[in-house]
């Protein structure tokens, strides 16, 4: 995994680790009763400390789903199960799992264009233009609409995960969201880095997100590298 900083509030590095293999637990990757490689193992692996590790494994156990035993190893706890703050977000590399982070391309507050389905109350929203990346692994490009009613986004103050923003900053948390996967072509604003060049069919997301209130708080389009990544749903 790269240091190499995308956000000035992403979420600390040992938190991001916790939150890796959180989503490996829920991808299946890492399966209950499993022992974890020994420590030094996986903080090479993972391109860390040995001391960022060991507050990653601690977060994990304080959560219920790590078992550390003395002198044996770390192993997942059966039963073990835990929402990740990425919780809502489907798409998985193909190989399972990923931490989800995010560049920021652009922030702008503009009237609703018309082609947007409706969404808030407000005539106003904020729109939110992103790469998407799984670890390392440039997956999507996507762009976030947020009824200018539900509050101010500052773009300095934005961390990977939108949600998380918006229970902090703005002191909502959205409680359900509704997917329309499809395909599409991708945007002429994708950036020439995306992996996929502009008009390229490939997979898409229409999301509308709730908060407290009957109307969705959030609409965002999703255009994902389907050779890279692919959306996963799990029911339980």
């Amino acid at each position: 995994m790269s240091a190499e900083p995308h956000s000035s509030h992403a979420l600390p590095l040992y938190v991001q680790i916790s939150e890796l293999l959180i989503r490996d637990i829920a991808s299946g990757r890492l399966i209950e009763g499993e022992r974890l490689p020994p420590e030094r193992d996986m903080a090479d692996e993972l391109g860390i400390s040995i001391g960022t590790l060991r507050k990653a494994l601690a977060d994990l156990t304080e959560k219920g789903l790590l078992d550390r035993i003395q002198g044996s190893g770390n192993y997942i706890r059966p039963g073990a199960t835990r929402e990740s703050v990425y919780a809502m977000f489907r798409l998985e590399l193909l190989t399972g799992g990923g931490l989800p982070r995010a560049n920021i391309l652009d922030v702008a507050r503009l009237l609703k264009p018309d082609h947007l389905p409706e969404f808030g109350t407000g005539r106003e929203a904020t729109r939110i233009r992103r790469l998407r990346f799984l670890n390392d692994v440039m997956i999507a490009v996507e762009e976030i609409w947020l009824d200018g009613d539900s509050g101010t986004v500052r773009r300095e103050l934005l961390s990977d995960s939108l949600y998380r923003y918006y229970q902090k900053q703005l002191g909502f948390w959205i409680v359900r969201a509704e997917d329309r996967v499809t395909i599409g072509p991708v945007p002429e604003w994708a950036p020439e880095v995306f992996s996929l060049p502009v008009g390229t069919v490939t997979g898409y997301i229409e999301r509308y997100s709730w908060a407290d209130k009957p109307r969705p708080v959030e609409f965002s389009r999703t255009w994902f590298d389907t050779t890279r990544a692919h959306y996963v749903q799990r029911l339980k």
